[in-house]
C-alpha cells in the first residue's frame, strides 16, 4: 500500500492503519531526531512526539507532497523547539550501520574498517552544530535534494547550499584531524 492509501484509511476512521506508517518511517525519524538531539533518550522522545503530531495533523497533509518530507519537516521544527528549550551540549550516539556480507575473513576486515570509519564520521558529524548535522544527514544519509531540504527547513536553497558548504568544510577539517583519510595498510 502507498503512503497515501494508508493516510486515506486513517482519515476515514481506521486509526490502526497509522501504525503502518510508523513502522515504515520510525528508523528515519529516529535517525534525524538523533542528529538533532544527540542523546538517545531525547531522540526517542522527539521521535514519539513527531508521530503524535503527525497523527493529530494528518488531515493537514497535502497528498501531492511526499509523506516522508512532511515528517522531516515536523521532526525539524519540533527538534529545534526542543533544542531551544534545552540549550545544552549533548553527546552523539551511533546510527544503525548497514548490513554487509560477512562470509569471508576479507569481508569481515573490510566491514570492520568501514564500521570504524563510519563511527569516526558520525562522531565528527556530532561535533557540528545541530542545524549543520541535520542538514548533512538530510543531504548525505537521506539523499534529499537541496529543494526538498529547503521545503522542510523553510530556508532558501542558497542558504542551504551555503550552510552545507560550511558544514562540509568543518567536517573535512574534523575528519582530517581524526586521520580518517590516511591510508590503511
Amino acid at each position: 500500500m502507498s503512503d497515501n492509501d494508508i493516510i486515506n484509511q486513517v482519515l476515514k476512521g481506521n486509526t490502526d492503519a497509522f501504525s503502518q506508517l510508523i513502522k515504515r518511517y520510525q528508523a528515519m525519524v529516529f535517525t534525524l531526531s538523533l542528529r538533532l538531539m544527540k542523546q538517545r533518550e531525547e531522540a526517542e522522545e522527539l521521535a514519539q512526539d513527531v508521530f503524535v503530531q503527525a497523527f493529530r495533523k494528518l488531515y493537514q497533509f497535502k497528498q501531492e507532497a511526499k509523506f516522508s518530507s512532511w515528517l522531516y519537516s515536523i521532526t525539524y521544527r519540533l527538534g529545534l523547539n526542543k533544542i531551544k528549550k534545552n540549550q545544552r551540549n549533548l553527546d552523539t550516539d551511533d546510527l544503525d550501520l548497514h548490513h554487509h556480507d560477512m562470509s569471508t575473513s576479507e569481508n569481515v576486515e573490510k566491514v570492520l574498517s568501514l564500521n570504524e570509519r563510519n563511527i569516526h564520521i558520525k562522531e565528527c558529524i556530532g561535533q557540528l552544530g545541530e542545524e549543520e548535522a541535520y542538514l548533512v544527514t538530510l543531504f548525505y544519509y537521506e539523499e534529499l535534494s537541496i529543494k526538498e531540504i529547503a521545503s522542510i527547513t523553510q530556508l532558501t536553497e542558497t542558504n542551504i547550499k551555503t550552510k552545507l558548504f560550511r558544514a562540509r568544510k568543518k567536517l573535512y577539517y574534523l575528519l582530517e584531524k581524526e586521520n580518517i583519510y590516511e591510508s590503511r595498510g
